[in-house]
């Protein structure tokens, strides 16, 4: 089956050929905007082990791209551009996760931590001053 207008085979759902490198990432759901995405390529990203300077730089199957995200470091590899920033199971059909696992976190340390003390009650309070001001 092709096309009508150009005569070649119409596009999959994933899409074909190279894309912006901002634009993947959008596509892709790593960030919530083009233009978060556009910023981070300006920080440390590497497109198969070169650094990446340029949002316009082209990506295309199987690059690998390396970049920070919050506080993990990303490796994944591109299987498809994409035409669109979909849902998010379509947007992970367009890379496979090559990260490895997070680091395991102390049990404690996600949890909130009460600071010791806390607000003083009224008599608690009285006593504080009546020992700053001895009058």
């Amino acid at each position: 089956m092709t096309d009508d207008a150009t005569g070649s085979p119409p596009p999959t759902s994933l899409g074909e050929g190279p894309i912006r490198l901002d634009k993947w990432l959008w596509h892709a759901r790593f960030f919530k905007s083009r233009s978060l995405a556009a910023a981070a390529v300006g920080g440390p990203m590497r497109l198969n082990g070169q650094p990446v300077s340029k949002p316009s730089t082209a990506v295309k199957p199987s690059d690998v791209l390396t970049f920070v995200q919050g506080r993990q470091v990303r490796v994944v590899r591109v299987r498809a551009p994409g035409l669109r920033r979909g849902p998010a199971p379509e947007a992970q059909a367009l890379y496979d996760d090559l990260s490895p696992p997070p680091e395991p976190r102390p049990a404690e340390a996600g949890k909130p931590q009460a600071e010791a003390g806390g607000r003083p009650t009224g008599k608690a309070r009285r006593q504080l001053d009546a020992f700053r001001d001895p009058d």
